[in-house]
């Protein structure tokens, strides 16, 4: 009997001192969130206005993250799954002692990590250590520790249990659930199974905000006779009801102020202006007034439209007819006065360099000119990526020699722009979708591969459903299931 005491005694002992480890491994909100900060300044969206797909990327991942952090401070919540997540990180600039200018304007890179811990404290270090970013400053932080030196001396020093610990007491083992979840990599099929209820859930909820989005988008657009109503970023269903709920407003108090919108396209964005693709674009952090301004500067800014145009037509003639366009999805978000510099720089420098193409010789290729890069490259769609820079002679040398491989990267992007349009309609066809669309991030290639092999599975949690295709698993708010391109079966 007295045995039995002592072993029951000497449990409880051990629980106890558990429970004051973990304690001391705690970090309370406030302070993973001040711990993260050179992460966030490293991954914030807001740095990355210039690239919209790394934007978008790092906004998705971030809600997520967010997400996870939240599940690990609710009491008594033990469900974690492993998340995957991918950010664009800010290359650091060296020499720079402040945190939020120490990372470069223009250079990143991907990271991608997965997260399997049960603690504020280990998923901080986890990401800094992830993202190559110091965690000296996480060991000053106000960590919520015990009196007791012993407690203390643990912090990083983690304790490891007997099996018989586990299988006695009915606790799961972390290193156990660790290393079934290590094995078990997450398919297609799994996370419908374990998100399907939510999704609907949410698609459900969403249905009469989504009929409210259509009706208003129809009837401004027709009103103010608009080609199309856009977002840069993927905001939410009631977030983007409230923009158009605010557009109508001026319509409705300032009617003579938008006389001069027909044919074009409104863009709800971060910042007001006209972009180089010639589209309005209205910041949604602006007031009526910013707005005003822009509608009333409209005509100024299609004389700067027309001049633009003659821009890009005297470079193509000093290139040998070769055809400058801009790609809202491939190129960073630039006003109608940044690109229209950028096109005046150029020219004068091709002016200067007096380069000798052949008239037409060039003609039906096409480029694009980017401010950020050093060298000129190829796009696999064809198209000639010409950094401002560039030296005239490489240019000429460059686009010359791999002309004929462009003319074919051509050919190619149209064949597979019609097989992704077929295979997208096929898909929503047999699965009975409501909607498939993918991220700006998902290159054809990678929709094609996605959807040929999603047209081999058998899936009747996608009925009526809105599927998205991206680079990780996710419910979104109002239920769009975002699923990888290269999922597994």
């Amino acid at each position: 009997m007295f045995c039995c005491l002592r072993v029951v005694r000497r449990l409880c002992l051990e629980k106890i001192l558990l429970q004051c480890i973990i304690q001391s491994r705690t970090l309370s909100g406030a302070d993973a969130i001040n711990a993260l900060r050179p992460f966030y300044f490293a991954v914030h969206p807001d740095f990355f206005g210039q690239h919209p797909k790394e934007r978008e990327v790092n906004e998705n991942s971030l809600k997520r993250l967010n997400g996870y952090l939240e599940n690990l401070q609710k009491p008594g919540f033990r469900s974690f799954k492993p998340t995957q997540l991918t950010f664009y990180v800010r290359e650091r600039e060296p020499n720079s002692s402040n945190v939020q200018e120490s990372f470069s304007t223009s250079g990143f890179r991907a990271v991608s990590f997965t997260l399997h811990t049960r603690d504020l404290l280990s998923t901080v270090l986890d990401i800094l250590n992830s993202c190559s970013l110091s965690t000296e400053h996480v060991q000053s932080l106000n960590v919520n520790s015990q009196p007791h030196k012993e407690a203390k001396s643990t912090l990083n020093r983690p304790i490891k249990w007997d099996k018989t610990y586990y299988s006695f007491t009915g606790f799961k083992d972390p290193e156990e659930d660790l290393e079934q979840a290590q094995r078990v990599e997450t398919t297609l099929t799994s996370w419908l199974d374990d998100n399907e209820a939510s999704a609907v859930k949410k698609l459900k909820k969403s249905l009469p905000l989504r009929k409210e989005l259509e009706r208003l988008k129809f009837e401004l657009s027709h009103q103010l006779q608009l080609s199309d109503i856009r977002w840069q970023r993927s905001w939410g269903i009631a977030h983007r009801c409230s923009q158009l709920h605010s557009l109508g407003r001026l319509v409705q108090q300032r009617p003579e102020v938008v006389k001069n919108v027909k044919g074009r396209t409104v863009v709800f964005t971060d910042r007001s202006g006209m972009s180089a693709a010639g589209h309005i674009m209205l910041g949604t952090m602006d007031v009526h007034h910013h707005w005003t301004k822009i509608f009333e500067r409209l005509p100024n800014y299609y004389k700067l439209q027309k001049r633009l145009l003659f821009l890009e037509d005297r470079i193509s003639q000093l290139l040998g007819g070769i055809q400058v366009i801009y790609i809202e999805e491939l190129q960073p978000l630039l006003t109608l006065e940044e690109y229209y510099e950028t096109l005046d720089s150029f020219c004068n420098k091709l002016l200067d360099s007096r380069l000798r193409f052949h008239p037409h010789s060039l003609r039906g290729l096409q480029m694009i000119l980017e401010s950020d890069r050093y060298t000129p490259s190829l796009h696999e769609f064809g198209h000639f990526t010409i950094p401002t820079v560039c030296d005239p002679a490489t240019l000429q040398w460059f686009i010359v020699a791999k002309a004929q491989e462009a003319r074919e990267n051509l050919k190619r992007k149209e064949e597979m722009m019609i097989t992704e349009k077929e295979l997208i309609g096929t898909s929503t066809e047999k699965f009975s979708l409501d909607r498939l669309y993918k991220e700006p991030s998902v290159s054809s290639a990678q929709m094609i591969d996605c959807c040929k092999r999603l047209l081999e599975e058998s899936l009747p949690y996608l009925q009526g459903m809105h599927l998205c295709i991206s680079h990780f698993y996710s419910v979104l708010q109002d239920g769009d299931l975002c699923i990888p391109w290269n999922w597994k079966s």
